[in-house]
C-alpha cells in the first residue's frame, strides 16, 4: 500500500496521469480540485479557500489507506502546509509515501494546455494562464525524495511512475 502524491502547476497533466496510473495499480484518486469545485458548487465558504478541501481529501485518503487501497493525492500542493498533510498521514498509518512532481519542460506546450481547458470550461474555477502564473510564483521548490515526470518530454511515463510507487 502507497500514498502517492502527485503535485505540480495547474494544466501540467497531473490528473490524466493519476488516472492512467491508478488503473494500472489500482488505486483511488482523490482530486483536492474535484473537492473544491464541490464546496463552491454548494456555496461553502471558507477564510482560506482551498484549505477544506486539502482537509476532506486528507480525510478520505485516510479510510482509504486504513481499508488497504493504494491512494493517489491529486493536487496542486504548492508549499508546505498542504505537502505536510500527506507526510503527516503517511507517518501516522506507516505507509510509504512518494511524490510525482509533474511538470511542462515547454512554457508554450503549458500555456496551450491551460488555456483549451478554460476554453473548453469543464467545471467552474478552472483557472486561466494568468492565474496559473500567480500560482507558478507561490509554488514552492520540492525538496527530498520525488520523481520529476516532464508531460512534454516523456513518451509514457506511466510504467516508470508505477515502478516508482511499487
Amino acid at each position: 500500500m502507497v500514498l502517492a502524491v502527485f503535485a505540480g502547476l495547474p494544466g501540467v497533466g497531473k490528473s490524466t496521469l493519476a488516472a492512467r496510473v491508478a488503473a494500472e495499480l489500482p488505486a483511488a484518486v482523490l482530486a483536492v480540485d474535484t473537492v473544491d469545485f464541490t464546496l463552491r458548487r454548494y456555496e461553502v465558504t471558507e477564510p482560506r479557500p482551498g484549505l477544506a478541501a486539502y482537509g476532506v481529501v486528507a480525510a478520505l485518503a485516510e479510510v482509504q489507506l486504513t481499508i488497504g487501497h493504494h491512494v493517489i493525492i491529486d493536487a496542486v500542493n504548492p508549499g508546505r502546509p498542504a505537502r505536510q498533510l500527506w507526510v503527516d498521514l503517511a507517518e501516522r498509518l506507516k505507509v510509504p509515501m512518494r511524490v510525482v512532481e509533474v511538470v511542462v519542460g515547454d512554457d508554450a506546450e503549458h500555456r496551450r494546455r491551460v488555456e483549451a481547458r478554460f476554453a473548453a470550461r469543464d467545471h467552474d474555477g478552472v483557472p486561466d494562464w494568468v492565474r496559473v502564473l500567480e500560482r507558478q510564483a507561490e509554488y514552492e521548490p520540492y525538496l527530498g525524495p520525488r520523481l520529476v515526470v516532464d508531460t512534454f518530454l516523456a513518451e509514457d511515463p506511466v510504467g516508470p511512475i508505477v515502478a516508482y510507487l511499487s
